[in-house]
This record gives structure tokens, sequence and C-alpha cells, in this order.
């Protein structure tokens, strides 16, 4: 197991004097000996073993501000002139604390609604762009996030533009169909529209270490889709249920914000595929190719300016120094233990999915 934090140790019997220690990285091995990589003062190196007691302390990220707009791109006129405001929307989409050791990630649902209520309060922000990188997420989550860009719209009136930009599948698609258009980085993909559960059999896993369950229950149906035992046939039909009715409510949202979409176009994505930029163009997925700067000038030319200054709304202390800058949302500690099995953590994920998963451990939720 590795793990990262400050210490204060004594290292082997002949060292007298207790060292304070910053580990970079730390392997258990067996009950007593600890081999360590550690830093000591001002860039010093030591590597050893050492015997007995050690605390270790962590800290949370720090505070990072309120969400503020950094100016990423200089306009002729500075803000009275009017902005153009950038609004991230990376990585998995849930509705939950991205918690850890050090962590540095957080609530992708209510940083999306701070960013939303900041660009609503400036007068100076006269459209947005939601720049967004994301195979989606939870149902709950993007429909959450769906509804509070409907609610912005509504009240502010300000121009919309998605652009899509590697990846916006699943729950992230659902989420740019409520903007006014859409433009799509040429080399981007899209689609995955329809809904999924997640479920792993992780009988015979469990039964390699001698452990079986033995569940008390009141109803047969409690504990559908125990991950303890394979899936019955009557809760594999209540999950397509379910599943079902998620995949038909993204399809309609999609046909009522896309109208330009035929019967061929809807027939076509029926079955969740994913697509290239230039195949969602055919089927009218998006309105246009483009880049990101595309997408600034569509919300530019939708709010009456031109060369506007545009600011992306990040944390206060967060660099930003791009249009292309991104929030770090992601627990450090995933880069430092990175294995997960599918399935052990179901707990921590959203159950109901808007997501394109080609690896399974893409839904992993670091515990708190």
């Amino acid at each position: 197991m590795k793990t990262a934090g400050s210490a204060l140790v004594a290292v082997g019997p002949s060292v007298s004097r207790v060292l304070a220690v910053t580990f970079m990285s730390v392997t258990l091995c067996g009950c007593h000996c600890l081999p360590f990589h550690a830093t000591v003062g001002a860039d010093a190196k030591v590597a050893g073993d050492f015997n007995g007691k050690f605390k270790v302390e962590s800290t949370q990220f720090p505070d990072l501000g309120p969400m503020v707009p950094r100016v990423v791109r200089c306009g002729g006129g500075g803000p009275a002139a009017g902005r153009i405001a950038i609004v991230d929307i990376d990585g998995l989409i849930v509705n939950q604390n991205l918690t850890g050791l050090s962590s540095a990630g957080e609530n992708p649902v209510a940083a999306f609604r701070e960013k939303l209520a900041v660009a609503a309060c400036d007068l100076s922000v006269r459209g947005v762009v939601l720049r967004i990188n994301s195979p989606g997420g939870g149902v709950a989550a993007s429909e959450l996030m769906a509804e509070e860009l409907r609610r912005f719209r509504l009240g502010t009136g300000k121009p919309v533009v998605a652009c899509l930009m590697d990846l916006a599948t699943g729950g992230a698609y659902y989420i740019a169909v409520g903007a006014d258009l859409i433009v799509a980085q040429p080399s981007g993909i899209t689609g995955s529209i329809g809904a999924l559960v997640n479920y792993y059999n992780l009988e015979l896993a469990l039964s390699t270490y001698n452990v079986s369950p033995d569940t008390i229950k009141s109803g047969e149906l409690v504990d559908m889709g125990s991950v303890l035992r394979p899936i019955k046939d009557n809760e594999r039909a209540l999950f397509q249920e379910i599943v079902d009715g998620h995949a038909k409510q993204f399809q309609a949202r999609v046909a009522s914000l896309r109208p330009a979409m035929t019967a061929a176009d809807n027939l076509a994505i029926k079955d969740g595929r994913i697509v290239a930029a230039t195949r969602a163009v055919e089927l009218h997925l998006v309105d246009r190719l483009g880049f990101l700067e595309d997408a600034i000038e569509e919300a530019e030319r939708r709010s009456g300016l031109h060369e506007a200054e545009v600011v992306l709304l990040q944390r206060a202390d967060l660099p930003t120094r791009s249009i292309y800058a991104i929030a770090p949302n992601t627990p450090i500690q995933n880069s430092v233990m990175p294995l997960s099995l599918p399935g052990i953590e179901r707990s921590k994920l959203p159950t109901f999915l808007y997501l394109w998963q080609p690896d399974p451990t893409i839904t992993r939720i670091a515990p708190p």
C-alpha cells in the first residue's frame, strides 16, 4: 500500500533524535519493516528501514476560494464592453465529492451550479460557452446539471454555446443538448444516447478467499443486484425496465431539443452507439464542426459582441492562464493507488448511468 503525508519517526536504533519527514512514497512489507523514500529539509532525500511506531498526519486539500472570472483572453474594450464566460464540464459527472488523501476534487454538480450563478450575476458576462470533455456519468447528476442549465437560460436570457472537445458522451451530451448551439471538435467523439446499470458478480472472487454471503432479508428483492451472487432473471428484468425508462427519457430529450433530427437520425443512434463528430453533424446531433475559439465566436455573435474579453470561471487560487485550463477533479491518491477491482467500490458509484464506459474502473470514486 502506498500513501503520502507527514510524520514524526525514529529511524533505527542508532538515531537518537526524531526527524520530521514528508513521505513521497511508502510501501508496507510485513509487520515491522517499513522501507520509505522521504524528503527531509531542503530537498535532502533519505532512504532506509525503520522499526517501531510511527504517526502519519495528512491534511485535506486547502480551500481554493470561490468561483471567480479569470481573464484568459483580452478584449478590446475590457469587461465594460462585455465578456464571454467559459464554464467547463470535465471528467465523470457525479453528485458526490471526489474526496480522499490531499484530494483536489470537488462535487461536479455543485461546482457547475456555482459557475452558472457567477455567470448569471455578473452583468459583464453576456454569453456562455460550455466547454465539455466528459464520458458522462450518473443519470440523476446529469439531469440535475441539465436542469440548472435550463434555469440559467430561462432566468438570464444569455446565449449558451456548447463546445464538445475530445469526448462528450452519455450524460455530457445530455447536458449539451440544452445549449442554443452545439459545436464539436472535428476529431471528437459524442453520442452514447442510452443508459446502463453497473453490475459485477464477485462470487468467484470472494470464494477464492473462502468468503461466502449469508444474507438475512425481509423480501426476495431487497438485495437485488447484489455483487455477492449471480443476478436472477426477475432482477434482471426489473433493472432492464428502469434502464429502458432512463434511455427513453434521454432519447425524448434529444428529440425535443434537436428538432432538425429526422426519424432516420433517431433510429440510427437508438442503440446507444458512439459516433465521430463528422458523423454527428450528418445525424444532426451537433450543429457544426469547430474548435473552442469557434464556439467563443458563436457566443460573441449571439451576444452582439466582437473580440470580447473571455473569462474562465474557476476557483480563485487555481492557476488559470488559458482557455484550455482545467481544474483538478481527481483525488490525488488515484494516481498513487490506481488499482481498483470493478465492483468492490460499488457503494460509491452512481447506480444508473448515462455513460460511455469502455473501462469499468472509470467510475471509481475514492472513499472519504
